[in-house]
């Protein structure tokens, strides 16, 4: 039958049947929204007026109470406050607007970004956690907390009789405690396809695929495995993914006043380089953190400073009058992206109250905000030690004659002399001018530097309700009470306690959060369904017992990352086809309990990437500068791409590219027209189909031959025979008025538009 379609018709959604959603907790992240960004404002401006403590001391006004969700639904005097889904309906989005006489907070307008925030939490209907009668305060017991699952140490439960592969007994035992049947093994083609996809983002070889064929040994998988590990091509799909944890990008969204980030290609290539080393995840944990302070820091400085790019090209606001308002924001992003990213927690929901759901109080957060509290965004070269030293003597020289040149042309404008002392000292200026020009021929190449943060912080005491202006107790420098740390908190607490703390194989979480990731990344869903959120309002493990096993074997094989790889990629449940079982489905619909393969629609960048390795345009060359999407000419692969938070380029964000400002730990896949259209109607496709039909015109001396060199460059596999014949009738039909494209190039778009080359089985 034919396995292609275009894109108008492919990025259609997937039937319900095949492609239920994932069974995450309902609302947990619009919970985490209200969290983090309405509640906060009901605490600070509303709740002295609008609340049950205001109506015992009788200062409740309009008779509206907003510090329960049924006070809040049920509204006042003048009505509901709001209807959820609807934020045209009520009173309470409109007071915020100053639309009307009644006009909330009564002191003054709050800022358009807050306004927005209520107006898209009452769109996606209001979720709001709060029970109960009226706001209460509750303090947290950490004692009590260290017994939820994830703050237990993983342990190695003993693997399950059954298959020899520890992770198919684990997989096998579910799969029967659920009343499931796995479906079969999918074939080599999708097997090599899926892993050459999953591993490095590209197609596999056509000569890759036909040795894997003929090779009839038990271990031909396993080899497969380790030869696209050992890629260079595998650390750029893999950084790829690490890039969206650490939310990174090479400008600001949030001001223009500051030193342009010209150098944060480093950090991408620092993180690709990484992965490529199969450098030990505890160890690409401490030197993202604290590189330059570790006492083991390697001799290289691009390996021990250009890690520190994860919080050194992090967000910078505009400090003008609310100066420290936007050194709140910032210290917000580093607490939020370290605590995600390394712990999955949520620890950000504390910085204005008590987490709600997990054990982490207010001065938790603050105790590690204040251990970034006085940092500094700096430049850390990279060059050898006497390159870096010549610069410095060069520069330093050259401020000195920049110094004396504007001296001596002061002392020229200051008054009149003498024509003798005007023409000495006119002798001079130009004698300095010529120096300074010899200087500046002569200067050095500056050398290679790496953004990162710098210095300890300070410490700082709790900001109460989240407001600088309010200042409470002392929170003294230290990591998550809840968590083990090999330092006690104090005013010594540094950067590098934070990163050994973090990257301790005692710590319950660093090792099962990455496991979980690479698991996720493999599979389309993690065994815990929320990678940056193991708290309460985060799924439970589908598999605990698996995810521990993963998690302890992980640091017992040296933390490595390519043995990660391949002890899931060995595995069976990895290895099954994508295909529907109706019965399978009437149990586990989202295929949480791994009976099938998952079917993936290619990320962007793999796509585009696709596109050009078919059509035979693809640049390989490895790192360096970031190229412009816009630029008709560039071909090198899509990782290395310009990433803008103030502006992402048009086509990352059509094919859901995350937003760099914040943390990512998945991809959303939307399907909208303009997807559609770029398929059939952009520049960059059209160039594509010509360049394809030139490499497939060139291959091959009849269009029968053509149409099968075509598929076997595409999609690895022969056409099959109603394939061939479709493809023969189209292409000898004649052109029609107004064609810009030949039949072959038409045909070639056809190919790389199709449903078969967007997806991975």
């Amino acid at each position: 039958m034919l396995r292609f379609a275009l894109v108008v018709a492919l990025f259609a959604a997937p039937s319900s049947a095949v492609w239920a959603a994932d069974p995450a907790p309902a609302d947990a992240k619009k919970v985490e929204f209200f969290e983090t960004k309405i509640r906060p404002v009901l605490v600070e401006q509303c709740y002295k007026c609008h609340s049950e403590t205001a109506a015992k001391d009788k200062k409740l006004k309009a008779g509206l109470k907003l510090d329960t969700k049924a006070a809040l639904l049920a509204g006042g005097d003048t009505g509901p406050a709001l209807v959820p889904g609807k934020p045209e309906a009520g009173t309470l989005l409109k007071s915020l607007k100053y639309d009307g006489d009644l006009q909330m907070p009564p002191k003054g307008k709050l800022p358009d970004a807050v306004i927005k925030d209520f107006e898209q939490w009452i769109a996606d209907g209001a979720v709001d956690p709060r029970t109960g009668e009226t706001a209460k305060v509750a303090g947290i017991d950490i004692e009590k907390g260290k017994q939820f699952w994830s703050f237990q140490a993983p342990k190695a439960s003993p693997v399950p009789a059954g298959p020899a592969h520890p992770i198919d007994a684990f997989v096998a035992a579910k799969l029967a405690e659920k009343g499931l049947t796995p479906v079969a093994r999918a074939d080599k083609r999708t097997l090599i396809r899926r892993a050459s996809y999953n591993l490095t983002g590209l197609p596999p070889a056509p000569e890759a695929v036909d040795a894997f064929l003929a090779d009839e040994a038990p271990d031909a998988f396993e080899k497969v495995v380790d030869r696209l590990l050992a890629s260079p091509q595998y650390g750029e799909k893999w950084g790829r993914h690490w890039l969206d944890v650490a939310r990174y990008a090479e400008d600001q969204a949030h001001t223009f006043a500051v030193k342009p980030r010209n150098q944060a290609w480093r950090y991408r290539d620092w993180v690709v380089a990484a992965f490529n080393a199969d450098m030990p995840y505890d160890r690409f944990v401490k030197l993202q953190i604290a590189g330059d302070m570790l006492p083991d820091a390697p001799s290289d400085p691009f390996i021990k400073f250009a890690g520190l790019g994860f919080l050194g090209l992090g967000a910078e606001y505009y400090k003008n009058t609310a100066a420290a308002q936007a050194i709140a924001e910032e210290l917000d992003d580093r607490v939020d992206t370290v605590t995600r990213g390394f712990l999955g927690l949520t620890v950000a929901c504390a910085r204005c109250h008590d987490h709600k759901f997990d054990p982490i109080p207010t001065r938790d957060y603050y105790s590690l905000a204040g251990i970034y509290m006085g940092t500094d965004m700096s430049d850390a070269p990279l060059g050898a030690p006497a390159e870096v030293k010549a610069y410095q003597t060069a520069q330093a020289s050259l401020k000195k004659a920049e110094d004396r040149a504007k001296k001596l042309q002061s002392e020229l404008k200051a008054k009149k002399d003498p024509l003798v002392t005007q023409l000495a000292k006119l002798l001079a200026y130009k004698g300095a001018t010529d120096d300074l020009a010899q200087i500046k021929k002569a200067m050095p190449a500056a050398p290679p530097v790496a953004h990162v943060i710098s210095g300890n912080g300070a410490g700082m005491k709790v900001y109460v309700r989240g407001n600088p202006a309010t200042k409470g107790e002392d929170a003294p420098k230290g990591f998550l009470q809840v968590l083990p740390s090999p330092v006690a908190a104090g005013g010594g607490y540094s950067r590098l306690d934070l990163a050994n703390a973090i990257g301790s194989k005692d710590n319950p979480l660093t090792a099962r959060v990455f496991v979980n990731r690479v698991w996720a990344w493999h599979f389309g869903r993690g065994l815990v369904g929320t990678p940056s959120n193991f708290g309460a309002l985060g799924d439970k493990p589908s598999h605990p017992e698996l995810l521990d096993w993963l998690a302890v074997n992980f640091v017992k094989n040296g933390w490595s990352v390519k043995w990660l790889h391949r002890q899931i990629m060995t595995a069976a449940a990895y290895q099954l086809e994508s295909r529907f079982d109706a019965a399978n489905d009437k149990v586990d619909a989202a295929n949480v309990y791994l009976w099938r393969g998952a079917r993936k629609r290619l990320e962007i960048e793999d796509w585009r990437d696709t596109l050009l390795a078919v059509s035979g345009n693809l640049d390989p060359q490895l790192g360096g500068p970031a190229f412009d999407l816009r630029d008709p000419a560039a071909r090198r692969r899509t990782v290395y791409a310009k990433v803008s938070r103030h502006e992402l380029d048009g086509l990352l964000r059509l094919f859901d590219f995350p937003d760099a400002n914040v943390t990512a730990d998945k991809r959303t896949v939307t399907t909208v027209p303009q997807q559609q259209l770029f398929a059939l109607n952009s520049a960059f496709m059209v160039a594509q189909a010509q360049a394809f039909a030139k490499r497939v015109d060139a291959a091959a001396s009849t269009d029968e031959e053509r149409v099968a060199v075509a598929y076997r460059l595409a999609f690895g596999r022969a056409p099959e025979k109603s394939e061939r014949d479709l493809a023969l009738r189209f292409l000898a039909l004649p052109l029609q008025a107004g064609d810009k494209l030949t039949r072959w190039q038409q045909y070639a778009q056809v190919l790389l538009a199709s449903n078969e080359l967007l997806y991975v089985d």
